[in-house]
């Protein structure tokens, strides 16, 4: 899957603040992603995060 910096992430399932947003800040074998909706930040492995993924946005 092609994922990089900057894109907007739609996940299957949305965070308890309510949004299903996130936006990548680090790609590799982790992923850091920011919630679009709160501003939590999260860190965790790239295969747990590109499972989640419905739909890639980019600008």
């Amino acid at each position: 899957m092609d994922i990089r910096v900057g894109d907007t992430l739609v996940m299957k399932k949305a965070h308890p603040c309510g949004s299903d947003r996130w936006l990548v800040e680090r790609t590799g074998a982790d992923f850091r992603l920011k919630c679009l909706g709160c501003g939590r930040e999260v860190m965790g492995p790239r295969s747990k995060f590109e499972r989640n993924v419905k739909r890639i946005e980019r600008e």
